[in-house]
């Protein structure tokens, strides 16, 4: 579509006419991001505020459109990297976030820790070097001011604030350990979601009888700056919760089952802050891989 019909839809985003804005809206739509700089500079030399929310509409809803397809196509059994998963949610508030910026952030941290490490260490020794730069060096911490925050799942805002809830936090922290082959996973527990670190010779062999979580060394949580604990602490919190003991409460889960809590985060957040149109969009986000 050339300049001058893209102007001549643009003209008609003031008709007062309900049905003419909503052909000429799903016309944008079916444009895609392309339109986006138009539409934007259209907004910038309008003074009518129903055109300016009008065009702020569409382009919200091409950007909404295009996470969509892109986090279905993460779902992928073969795509599924975490910090592209949790960027894609970034995304969804954050439209103009600097991918790059971000994952130089990640290096950085990992840079630091790499150079702590060698070959010697032991597993318990590994993670008190990942805690001495995470929560040391870069004063990362739980945000225990604001716990329900929105904010406290956004990648981007936990990288700047240092501060972010337990599965954010725990989220950067498998980032940064599984890029250094650090074998750290997440745990999936309910209300408090942990990291646990796998004996991986013996990963992927079925637990013993009645043992869950028997290939698990022990476990991490980022929220209290690291702090390691084991199975017994974990049966505790369930019996504490009245829950039973399932098998996926101690043993490690998919990328997959991280970003579909992280929405979920974000959905309770959003509710508590009565924001019900962020809600049901990302609630239609998490159907889109679940």
């Amino acid at each position: 579509m050339n300049k001058q019909e893209l102007n001549a839809l643009i003209s008609l985003l003031d008709d007062p006419d309900e049905n003419v804005y909503q052909e000429v809206s799903m016309r944008f739509l079916s444009l895609g991001e392309e339109v986006i700089p138009v539409l934007e500079d259209a907004w910038e030399h309008s003074f009518d505020t129903l055109i300016q929310n009008r065009i702020e509409n569409i382009i919200h809803q091409i950007q909404y459109d295009l996470i969509k397809e892109a986090l279905k196509e993460w779902s992928e059994p073969h795509h599924q990297n975490l910090l592209d998963g949790a960027l894609l949610i970034a995304k969804y508030q954050y439209p103009d976030i600097d991918f790059v910026k971000i994952k130089k952030q990640i290096e950085q941290i990992k840079q630091d820790v790499w150079l702590e490490l060698n070959d010697n260490l032991t597993a318990l020794e590994k993670v008190k070097i990942i805690n001495h730069i995470l929560f040391d060096v870069h004063n990362f911490s739980g945000n225990t001011t604001n716990y329900h925050a929105p904010q406290n799942s956004y990648i981007n805002n936990v990288l700047e604030s240092k501060k972010g809830n337990p599965l954010l936090l725990s989220i950067i922290y498998t980032i940064i350990s599984q890029s250094l082959e650090i074998p750290i996973y997440g745990v999936n527990l309910p209300e408090h979601f942990i990291l646990c670190y796998v004996d991986t010779e013996h990963m992927g062999v079925p637990s013993t009888e009645g043992e869950v979580g028997s290939n698990v060394l022990f476990y991490i949580n980022p929220f209290s700056k690291g702090a390691v604990f084991s199975k017994r602490e974990i049966d505790a919190f369930l019996k504490q919760l009245k829950l039973d003991n399932l098998e996926m409460f101690y043993e490690p889960c998919s990328n997959l089952e991280i970003i579909k809590r992280l929405l979920r985060n974000l959905i309770t957040s959003y509710e508590k802050l009565g924001y019900p149109d962020k809600s049901k969009e990302l609630k239609a986000l998490l159907d889109e891989i679940s």
